[in-house]
């Protein structure tokens, strides 16, 4: 797409927004970025202000503030609001950041979606491509936005994208897409969750027979949306043997190409980490990673240097027999759910709460009647929670992290794990989730301290 002296608005100035801003000023785009901060609060922004060329506008948008544009490059971050219907109404192009990057992109692109599971399985298929000797891009959702691996030299492109990123991909092309699951999530954003299941499965709809689409077995859900397009289907799942990748007996296994690597090359515990690692391998059979014994042996190198990702059930310490876990990342019930089910302890206390996100707790509840010892809430969600969880295991309200972490200590038994997963977002106590577990893993030390 040339825009050179095309007018382009960029809604939303995040990490994201603020890429595809630079993006197009290199392509000699006249380029207005909007946000609904206050603009002194933006005109201080550094990450701006060294945007030669940027006009920003602050504020509320208006129903006619992108009247005129050619082009408006939606962020993640930005619902659907009256301005964009009206752009696209009126002939503009409205695209999201990855569909935007991917018009300067050559390298093959691998998608990572799903409500839980993405970074995990992202970063797990860079280190096989990785191993494999491949110059590799990740970002997305992951971190680093695409549109900064434009002019970059790439062989391959691994990108966690969420539903946010997915709303508005119409041409972009993934060799390999995998949905790893669709739960109950952000239905403070969708009108349902079949629109939020919608959202996930778009990028398979400009796929071809060329590419290939991996799904869980036997999850009618994402095996509908991934017949969007054409692509070729290939199933995982932890243990099911009749998924083309399993684990059968001790091995990883792609039946597909014969490909097998040791469980125990994978550091990462839980059977839902199992799953993860059998979905990065299906990834990775889109390329060429010579034969047979030359394959198996990337996986294994990959998988032994693989030591997992921040606040994902990462065991934080042992106290008096009880181990402590931080699964800050889990930001919604379905995460929560398979941290509680991955755990090797019998028992557990669950700290859980934060934003709520408008879906049903039942199913955590169920986990908690099978593994819970006791639930300790907090946050905007810990009414919620607590009148789902009622009569089911004890429960205990908390005001901080620090005093959720002391009374699980009270409640937990020696042999039990303590487990922050909250099946919440952060944004009603802490920046982010990596905040929130930065807390839980302060609160557990301050705790091993004061037993000492």
């Amino acid at each position: 797409m040339d825009l050179i002296g095309r007018s382009v608005a960029v809604v939303g100035l995040g990490a994201s927004g603020v890429a595809a801003v630079r993006l197009a000023l290199a392509r000699g785009a006249e380029v207005v970025g909007f946000d609904e901060a206050a603009p002194e609060r933006l005109l201080s922004r550094s990450d701006l202000a060294g945007l030669a060329g940027l006009e920003v506008r602050g504020g509320a948008l208006g129903e006619d503030a992108l009247d005129g544009f050619e082009l408006v490059v939606v962020s993640p971050g930005v619902p659907e609001k009256p301005a964009l219907q009206r752009a696209e109404a009126s002939g503009a192009k409205v695209v999201g950041e990855l569909e935007f990057a991917s018009y300067y992109l050559d390298a093959p692109l691998v998608l990572i979606g799903g409500t839980n599971g993405k970074s995990t399985t992202t970063a797990l298929v860079a280190a096989i491509l990785e191993a494999a000797g491949k110059q590799v891009f990740l970002g997305g959702n992951f971190g680093t936005p695409l549109a900064d691996a434009v002019g970059g030299e790439y062989d391959v492109l691994v990108v966690e994208i969420s539903s946010f990123q997915a709303e508005r991909v119409p041409t972009m092309h993934a060799c390999a897409h995998a949905l790893l699951n669709v739960t109950d999530d952000h239905l403070d954003r969708y009108p349902s969750f079949e629109a939020y299941a919608r959202a996930k499965g778009n990028p398979f709809a400009a796929m071809t027979s060329d590419d290939v689409a991996v799904v869980p077995y036997g999850d009618a859900l994402c095996e509908a949306q991934a017949r969007r397009g054409g692509a070729r289907r290939v199933t995982f799942a932890a243990t099911d043997s009749r998924a083309d990748v399993a684990l059968r007996g001790d091995w990883l296994s792609d039946r597909l190409r014969g490909v097998a690597v040791p469980r125990s090359s994978l550091r990462l515990e839980g059977t839902h980490n199992v799953a993860n690692a059998c979905a990065a391998i299906a990834l990775a059979g889109a390329f060429d990673l010579g034969d047979v014994h030359a394959t198996s042996a990337v996986l294994d190198k990959a998988f032994r240097g693989f030591v997992g990702l921040g606040h994902r059930c990462a065991l934080v310490e042992e106290i008096a027999g009880v181990r402590y876990y931080d699964d800050s990342k889990g930001t919604n019930v379905g995460a929560s759910v398979a941290a509680l089910a991955g755990l090797s302890e019998s028992r557990v206390v669950l700290i859980a709460g934060g934003r709520d996100k408008q879906g049903t707790y039942a199913p955590l509840v169920e986990a908690l009647r099978v593994k819970g010892r006791a639930l300790v809430v907090l946050g905007e969600a810990a009414e919620r929670i607590a009148e789902a969880a009622s009569g089911v295991l004890p429960i205990e309200r908390a005001g901080t992290m620090e005093e959720a972490v002391e009374l699980a200590s009270r409640l937990a038994e020696p042999g039990d794990a303590v487990l922050l997963s909250p099946a919440c977002s952060s944004f009603d106590m802490f920046a982010n989730y990596r905040a929130r577990g930065d807390a839980f893993v302060a609160a557990v030390g301050y705790l091993r301290g004061a037993g000492s």
